[in-house]
């Protein structure tokens, strides 16, 4: 079932799994959403099914003996996942999240299509008003490249926060207290 989620999600375009979703369930269940909702909700499963491959991957990059290590010492699947395994994985698939989540503020303007009001949204209104198509979306162009370095800098930080020192010594090195006396 899960499997058949990711492959759904992954390999369908997100404007069509907009408008699926959103005149879907009102056609066939007679759901009308909220287009704000509607489109957090869109963009909420579809990035979850990327999310679900990225976080495959991570558990399947960390080495099996860490695995066995902790059941060597008594650990339970549960404990040896929540205490060894994910911990490596969420520092490793850090610059994967990053990615998903600056590609899911671009996507956001496929959202368009069932009248979400974003970004997008407002630069084809702007620009079929005003007659002004290239002044209009090298304004949007710009916002968005300005959100996406300012996103991008913040996940380096929180990455290199989660990185820590590049020296774990055990022991100080005693040779140098001596020295100065």
């Amino acid at each position: 079932m899960l499997k058949a989620y990711v492959e759904f999600f992954r390999g369908t375009p997100l404007m069509l799994q907009a408008m699926f979703i959103f005149y879907g369930a009102a056609y066939a269940f007679d759901l009308h959403m909220e287009t704000f909702s509607a489109g957090i909700f869109i963009l909420s499963i579809n990035t979850g099914a990327y999310m679900a491959e990225t976080v495959r991957g991570g558990i399947l990059a960390i080495d099996p003996g860490q695995t066995e290590g902790a059941k060597a010492i008594g650990m339970t699947h549960r404990q040896a996942m929540l205490y060894v395994i994910l911990p490596q994985t969420l520092r490793n698939l850090l610059p994967q999240i990053g990615n998903n989540f600056l590609i899911n503020l671009k996507d956001s303007s496929m959202l368009s299509v069932i009248s979400v009001t974003e970004l997008f949204f407002s630069f084809k209104s702007a620009a079929a008003a005003l007659y002004l198509y290239f002044p209009a979306a090298t304004i949007a162009m710009i916002i968005y490249l300005i959100m996406t370095l300012i996103s991008a800098r913040l996940l380096r930080l929180w990455e290199r926060a989660m990185v820590g020192k590049a020296n774990y010594e055990l022991v100080p090195d005693l040779s140098q207290e001596g020295s100065g006396s």
